[in-house]
């Protein structure tokens, strides 16, 4: 990747002794990944064990079924704590800076993850225990929804215009590399600890290794935050007064909600309903449901940056309408979870990454500079919630009580709806 010309950001060899700090481009691509990685690794550590652990540790009053229900409402709950959060940052940031903002955010989100990992099941404290898992999830809520920190916006700052594709999609490796370092956490605690071990403390190390890449996230976030990315890096990363953002860019906000609407429902189509639907219906093991999965995510990888080639080739556009169309593909093969789960797991892995890739980058240029990072905040935690937060419990419950064809119909309606918001912005601008 090429050094943008005036984002203040020096390849080898240049000296700027004057800039706030000033970091080679590759140094700055590396702590990038490395937040988002640490992100993810902490959000799927719960997904996981969402569909995993938590029906057996939280709702063994209930049957499996509507235990792993209200095992997914409650995962939801930190989605729909995410834009109370952001409300909360715009009027912390002012008082304790970004940076400060951030630390508080990472260290909500990090001790409510161990609090997790230590909490009594319902065996020990009976209604308290999944109340208590509902209030940190919470907890967790706001410290994501608060440690928005508007790095996608930063990297496309210094991309040059030829390679824009290829810098948006660096921070997208974060969500299949994360799922992976997770998955592959439960992979070896489930395949060399007893099932009694297993449900009794192993899961809990997962939660807390989740602090301790918390970190690292924070350490990475502050070190990007006091990056020279620019001399339009103050109008970029300024928050826009609420009530003129939503009167001015309510549609843009609303649409740009839309666009990752089909990709974020395919993440957790992928990622959190096999193993959950594989529990509850097949004889399939789940070690081999999860081993597909770290297949899959490896694949993901690689297609999150064929997405940044392709993109920056024919244009973003294109690649998020080639990647709905092969999601309609892949709902016809959602019947071999059954019998053969692969076929399933890790094309769908395959197509996510091309569609992750460039779900995000296509949103900040919907807003005006100066509206571009609250815009991209509000934008992204309803994008969340429309396409991520209910969809492992739409999806469950629709299969349970229809058969998967009808979970596929759900993915269907992602994929329809993604490409109207896509249509609609393109009739408004050509930037896409």
């Amino acid at each position: 990747m090429g050094n943008a010309a005036g984002t203040g950001i020096r390849k080898s060899g240049d000296v700027d002794p004057n800039a706030r700090q000033t970091v080679q481009l590759d140094d700055v691509i590396t702590t990038v990944v490395m937040a988002r990685v640490t992100d993810y690794f902490g959000f799927f550590v719960f997904a996981i064990a969402s569909a995993l652990v938590f029906p057996t540790i939280f709702f063994p009053y209930l049957e499996p079924v509507p235990a792993t229900l209200a095992s997914f409402a409650v995962f939801s709950l930190a989605f729909l704590a995410r834009p109370v959060a952001s409300l909360i940052g715009r009027r912390l940031e002012p008082r304790i800076g970004k940076p400060g903002k951030i630390t508080v955010a990472l260290m909500l989100l990090g001790t409510s993850t161990v609090a997790i990992g230590l909490l009594p099941g319902y065996d020990r404290i009976g209604w308290v225990a999944p109340a208590l898992l509902a209030v940190l999830r919470v907890i967790q809520g706001l410290g994501l929804g608060g440690a928005w920190d508007g790095m996608t916006l930063q990297l496309k700052s210094a991309a040059p215009k030829e390679r824009d594709g290829l810098y948006s999609m660096v921070p997208q490796l974060g969500g299949p590399i994360g799922f992976c370092v997770a998955a592959a956490m439960f992979y070896v605690l489930t395949g060399f600890l007893t099932e009694e071990e297993f449900y009794q403390y192993g899961w809990r190390f997962a939660f807390f290794a989740v602090m301790a890449v918390n970190v690292v996230s924070l350490f990475a976030r502050l070190r990007l935050l006091t990056t020279n990315f620019g001399s339009d890096e103050a109008t970029m990363m300024k928050s826009a007064p609420l009530g003129f953002l939503l009167r001015t860019q309510w549609r843009e906000i609303l649409l740009s909600a839309f666009l990752p609407l089909s990709s974020y429902a395919l993440l957790h189509m992928l990622t959190v309903f096999p193993v959950s639907y594989t529990l509850l219906f097949t004889d399939n093991a789940i070690d081999r449901i999860i081993l597909w999965q770290l297949v899959g995510g490896a694949l993901a990888v690689g297609t999150v940056i064929l997405s940044g080639l392709l993109a920056d080739r024919y244009s973003k556009r294109a690649v998020i309408i080639g990647s709905s169309v092969l999601t309609l593909l892949l709902c016809l093969s959602i019947g071999t979870l059954n019998d053969n789960p692969a076929v399933y797991i890790v094309a769908g892995f395959i197509i996510f990454g091309l569609s992750y890739g460039q779900s995000s980058a296509i949103v900040p240029d919907r807003f005006s500079p100066d509206c571009r990072y609250s815009g991209s905040a509000l934008a992204t935690n309803l994008s969340w919630i429309f396409g991520a937060a209910f969809a492992p419990l739409v999806g469950l419950f629709l299969a349970s009580t229809f058969g998967l064809w009808a979970a596929a119909l759900y993915l269907v309606s992602g994929v329809v709806v993604t490409l109207v918001a896509l249509f609609s912005l393109r009739r408004q601008s050509d930037k896409i």
